[in-house]
């Protein structure tokens, strides 16, 4: 019941903020939310320092919801699913191998890149943390959080092909983030861990090939099943069977749930739709997904914007989350030029394009949930600390940017598929 209770809560004032940030702000409804906790956080603190009662009963309602369980384990099925539905599987296609690059080979890079930068440059503050912390930093800040880059792209006006790219590179990089996060949190932790390139290459295998499979097998067969049928309400309720019951088989296998749920949304989106759907099963289903898309991303924004109650003393760490947001940009840079500059494409990639990917490479709720699943330690605040930071510039800063941007470092003619080419 206590959960139905801050759920209540929660959806309540969401609800709030959302008509605050429409009838004043007019920013894009998910990063609205956000700023509004924020300040709604900040005036809590304030509050708290007068009426401590106030401040206590909010943190306790926070702590009681597990944000890590609460996002990994449910929301981001959904989320992940209501956007999946929308990809053009011939878009995909013809992005494939950027695709397929940026979420592998760019999230090692990245990884890499910000844990030896972290580790060297975070003495120059003060900050002592073993290199292996610093390369758990790594690998939970590399991946692009699929939520941020889907929600922030609704709102921005960039080229198809562009899009395809950010968004694809976002859905299919949580299996490879995933595994390497796990495997890097586990030396971490002292535990003896097969570090061989047969064991990665197998856990990557299993963890992203094993969830694609399913779930091109659970969206094949109930696109299959709602063929045989002409019943919009029946029909909707068997995508919502697919991302829940799906979810429990993946889990239960041990494979990658957020890779299961995308491939499931591609197929049903594409086949499902061409070959299963009346126009009306169409329309409800698209109007169903968009409305549950919209509510989880409401909550989840919220949830990051309060988050800020729970670390203690946030603004001493304000030079660490400065450096913090430096290196991980530089490091997106480097995971995503490189790649563009050995890697023979069928396209060039030229400076503009390579902006954008780089400042469109939002990062969100995924990296504070596996902040927040870090053990307790001397460095825990620092890394939670450090993700914040990064999560508020990523979403406030380059998301409300990221459309301007391209107006300033794309050609005009970026609405055909000509913008990634270069020459």
């Amino acid at each position: 019941m206590e959960l139905y209770y801050s759920f209540s809560i929660l959806i309540v004032l969401a609800s709030f903020f959302a008509y605050l940030n429409l009838r004043f702000l007019r920013l894009p409804s998910t990063i609205g939310i956000m700023v509004i906790a924020m300040l709604s956080s900040i005036v809590l603190v304030i509050t708290g320092n007068i009426f401590p009662s106030t401040l206590s009963r909010f943190s306790t309602l926070l702590q009681d919801v597990d944000f890590t369980e609460v996002l990994m384990g449910a929301m981001l099925n959904f989320l992940l699913f209501a956007g999946a539905i929308h990809i053009n599987l011939a878009d995909l296609r013809e992005q494939r191998w950027p695709i397929m690059v940026f979420s592998t080979v760019s999230v090692l890079i990245s990884t890499f890149a910000v844990g030896l930068i972290m580790y060297f440059g975070l003495p120059w503050l003060g900050i002592t943390m073993p290199f292996i912390l610093c390369l758990l930093f790594g690998a939970l800040i590399s991946p692009t959080d699929p939520i941020a880059v889907l929600g922030i792209l609704k709102e921005a006006k960039v080229s198809k092909s562009l899009e395809t790219k950010v968004a694809g590179e976002s859905l299919f990089n949580d299996g490879v983030a995933v595994v390497i996060f796990a495997v890097i949190l586990q030396l971490s932790q002292g535990r003896a861990v097969d570090i061989s390139m047969s064991n990665i290459m197998w856990l990557l295998t299993k963890e992203a090939g094993g969830g694609f499979l399913l779930g091109v097998m659970l969206g094949w067969g109930a696109s299959k099943a709602m063929r045989r049928i002409d019943d919009y309400k029946v029909e909707v309720l068997i995508t919502l069977s697919v991302v829940m019951g799906g979810y429990l088989i993946a889990h239960a296998m041990h494979i990658s749930g957020p890779l299961t749920m995308v491939a499931a949304g591609i197929v049903i989106g594409n086949y499902g739709k061409q070959t299963a759907m009346s126009a009306v099963t169409k329309d409800y289903l698209n109007k169903f997904w968009e409305l549950i898309d919209d509510i989880l991303n409401a909550i989840l924004f919220l949830f990051i914007g309060f988050e800020l109650l729970l670390i203690p003393d946030i603004l001493h760490y304000w030079k660490l989350g400065l450096v913090a947001i430096l290196v991980v940009l530089f490091s997106r840079f480097i995971s995503i030029w490189v790649p563009t500059f050995i890697i023979p494409f069928k396209q060039k990639f030229d400076r503009g394009t390579i902006k954008m990917l780089v400042w469109g490479g939002l990062r969100g709720g995924v990296s504070i949930a596996l902040a927040l699943s870090v053990d307790e330690g001397p460095y825990k605040t620092t890394i939670i600390s450090a993700t914040y930071f990064v999560v508020v510039f990523s979403i406030i800063v380059q998301g409300l940017t990221i459309g301007s941007l391209a107006r300033k470092v794309l050609p005009k003619s970026a609405d055909t598929e000509a913008v990634d080419a270069s020459h």
